[in-house]
């Protein structure tokens, strides 16, 4: 008789989104007239840059002609793509081989793929708030976890203790649902921790084009001892709207040994066993990103989204209420005020202000009596969510 992987039987149900969805779904059956200032999901607003529109028509007509024709893909990614993106490392000062960078249909898919260069022994320590797939993964995976609570006292970035070990770290910074960003003195603190250990960092770096403090570390490979305990997952998603066009990178060093394997050849057969590479096109379209005028143009749309944050946030500070998040990340993770639930100020929110944000206790049970806001909405939007959070709270 077949037995299924009853580690999915362990999963919660995926009620965060459901419940917003359904209560949102309610609200405008209720108030049909009612325009919505959606500020939960994080999905992009803005369309793909100039760059990449015509990367992606050049590499569409590529497929109509012979001569330039392509079917498989390399499954560890175009070589000149892997080169794009391992120079737009050198170019931060980060040292990179091509072979260290292997193309991806997205952070997601890697941050679950990933899991299968590691024993299911391994425990995976996860720092709440977290993003659920971090957990969902594990889990379905058959994984102890070890959840590492953080708060608005240690600026939800905690740091390793003597109760934290594991064989596997999740870091996120910026992060998601928070905003927080790791500087360089505590990431260095992880990554000591890691190497003293043996333990291995997932650092998700998708949200790293949102940092501008120059001060914090947009790769952890900017850190000293990285390169023998850390994998970096990126995403263009956020950075260039790669949302409904897919592509990530995930950079794992040559140095990276356990047990006297290698883990960029265990990633080079993974990914030549399990995938058949990401599409011509696409890659294509992406390599146009690491270009100069790629990088400027998707400078500029990220440059609407952090308006739209300060926006935000100037509204918070008139109505006093403290938040993290924001100046370098495209997320703000804003205390409930007068001690209110998480979903008790959702709705709030919803049916007084017609707003839509994520309650924080769908985040694990530190973000219980918080809310994120997302900043990828429209600045029109954006302008009047803002106005009508101080009309009603101020």
């Amino acid at each position: 008789m077949l037995i299924p992987n009853m580690n999915y039987s362990h999963l919660k149900d995926s009620y965060l989104f459901y419940n917003i969805a359904q209560r949102t779904k309610a609200y405008l059956a209720a108030h049909p007239d009612k325009h919505l200032y959606r500020m939960g999901i994080g999905d992009v607003s803005l369309p793909l840059c100039d760059a990449v529109i015509k990367g992606l028509h050049r590499a569409a007509d590529d497929q109509a002609r012979a001569d330039t024709f392509n079917g498989y893909m390399p499954e560890c990614g175009a070589p000149f793509l892997r080169t794009a993106v391992a120079e737009h490392y050198r170019s931060r000062g980060i040292a990179l081989a091509d072979g260290e960078v292997f193309i991806s249909s997205g952070a997601s898919d890697e941050l679950g793929d990933i899991l299968d260069l590691f024993d299911r022994s391994d425990r995976s320590l996860i720092i709440e708030p977290a993003y659920p797939a971090y957990v969902d993964a594990n889990i379905i995976g058959g994984r102890e976890i070890v959840h590492l609570p953080s708060s608005r006292e240690n600026g939800f970035l905690p740091l390793p203790d003597e109760g934290t070990e594991a064989e596997l770290i999740y870091i996120c910074s910026p992060n998601n649902p928070t905003g927080a960003v790791y500087d360089r003195e505590q990431l260095k603190k992880w990554v000591d921790r890691a190497n003293a250990n043996g333990s291995v960092i997932l650092f998700d770096a998708a949200y790293e084009a949102f940092i501008e403090d120059e001060r914090l570390p947009r790769s952890i490979f900017e850190i000293e001892g990285a390169r023998t305990c850390a994998i970096e997952i990126c995403s263009l998603s956020k950075t260039a709207g790669f949302t409904g066009t897919r592509l990530g990178y995930t950079v794992i060093p040559h140095e990276l040994v356990r047990c006297g394997l290698r883990l960029n050849d265990m990633w080079v057969r993974s990914r030549t066993t399990k995938t058949n590479g990401v599409s011509y096109i696409i890659q294509r379209a992406a390599a146009e990103v690491f270009t100069e005028e790629g990088q400027r143009q998707t400078a500029e749309n990220i440059a609407v989204y952090k308006e739209n944050a300060r926006t935000l946030m100037q509204a918070l500070d008139t109505l006093g209420i403290w938040y993290t998040g924001g100046r370098n990340a495209p997320y703000i993770w804003l205390e409930c005020p007068d001690k209110m639930g998480s979903w008790e100020f959702f709705d709030l929110l919803l049916n007084k202000a017609q707003i839509v944000g994520t309650p924080g206790e769908g985040f694990g049970k530190c973000g219980e009596g918080y809310l994120r806001f997302s900043t990828f909405g429209s600045p029109e939007d954006t302008r009047k969510a803002a106005q009508s959070l101080i009309t009603l709270l101020g």
